[in-house]
């Protein structure tokens, strides 16, 4: 075919449609603005996000003596491949959320702003839009505005059905909050502040054991129904209960707005010495990250409740008890530690705040390790 018989290319042809990406892009103004507080600055058409770092209107005052920016990035790793594989897409926007505010409010920090970014072969506004709308939930849980973000089209890097997500939290503390390893003594109290199951980490292995153990994601099974469900044997999920799937899809708990009010209710005292984000590697390769290399946090297992997805993955996937601890956060999704004398205290203000807390260790002399007991 000579040059003058080829028909013009575009961008559109080429896969790429610009119009339609901008429309929807335009179409997400109302669902962030729902996560929009006063410290926000309006600019529509820009380039970037306005966020003021002081407030000085008496109901929202929020002013700093010397403060400190706190930032972190992250994803939800391979449980995409799960949500494209259910259909469900919300319920991965608020992990997208959670991995990175829970990670930053272990530096004392509160956030204040999140920016999103969402990689696709193509511009599906159902999809999307659930995903945003996912975002913003878990934005609105955690006090942090969802500024913006990015919706890359690469058909042609990205087969259909797949996605990816990425995730940017910006926050602040003041200098003399900071948390920092040193600030960890023997005999301090560890407090576990439950999960929501298995978050999102170790995904990769999840979907393995679904798929050799040739397990129905849309099905019910025993080991995951509540006590006084069990010993109905219907395939399809009756009212109230989950299937696999969705139990599996479970949202990564958002710790955000309860450690930040329980640290703010401690203004003159700095009563936790320690805190950590169970994520990969489990509670022996996070809550090492907050010790100095003197000491040792000794966890008694048994001190709080697994919830059965975990052992339904360990006997479908036939893995060791020392494995499931190294992956997965085995029911504990954050942990304080805490000044002794105030342990008690600590624990009320998390409950009353919402959540289920256990007392699972304390610290001890040693070398910067986790004894699991």
């Amino acid at each position: 075919m000579s040059r003058a018989e080829r028909k013009p290319l575009t961008y559109a042809a080429a896969g790429v449609d610009i119009e339609e990406k901008d429309s929807f892009t335009e179409s997400l103004d109302a669902v962030l603005r729902r996560t929009h507080g006063p410290r926000v600055i309006p600019n529509p058409g820009g380039f970037a996000g306005l966020f003021r770092l002081d407030y000085r209107a008496r109901l929202f005052a929020r002013n700093y003596k010397d403060p400190v920016l706190v930032a972190c990035c992250d994803g939800v790793g391979t449980k995409v491949k799960l949500a494209a594989e259910m259909g469900v897409f919300d319920t991965v926007g608020i992990d997208l959320v959670a991995m990175n505010v829970n990670d930053l409010i272990v530096q004392g920090a509160e956030p204040l702003f999140f920016l999103d970014y969402i990689a696709t072969p193509r511009i599906d506004r159902k999809f999307l839009g659930d995903l945003v709308r996912g975002i913003a939930e878990g934005c609105k849980r955690s006090g942090c505005a969802l500024l913006g973000g990015e919706t890359a089209h690469m058909p042609d890097l990205y087969a259909k059905g797949d996605f990816d997500l990425a995730g940017f939290c910006v926050g602040v503390v003041e200098l003399s909050r900071v948390q920092k390893p040193a600030r960890v003594k023997a005999g301090d109290v560890i407090l576990g502040l439950s999960s929501d199951g298995v978050h999102s980490n170790g995904y990769t292995l999840v979907r393995k054991v679904v798929e050799q153990a040739g397990l129905d994601l849309n099905g019910v099974y025993d080991e995951l129904r509540p006590v006084a469900a069990k010993g109905r044997r219907s395939r399809k999920a009756p009212p109230g209960l989950r299937t696999l799937g969705q139990v599996l899809l479970t949202p990564t708990r958002l710790y955000a707005d309860p450690i930040v009010r329980m640290l703010r209710s401690y203004q003159v005292k700095n009563v936790v010495t320690g805190m950590a984000h169970i994520t990969g590697s489990g509670i022996g390769g996070n809550l090492c990250r907050a010790l100095p290399p003197t000491l040792d946090a000794s966890v008694e297992r048994g001190s709080w409740e697994v919830p059965p997805v975990f052992s339904f993955l360990q006997k479908h996937g036939n893995i060791s008890e020392e494995e499931m601890y190294r992956i997965f956060n085995m029911g504990l999704g954050y942990c304080v530690i805490v000044k002794p004398g105030f342990a008690d205290s600590v624990k009320q203000k998390l409950e009353k705040l919402g959540e289920r807390v256990f007392r699972v260790g304390k610290v001890v002399k040693g070398s910067g390790e986790v004894r699991l007991g």
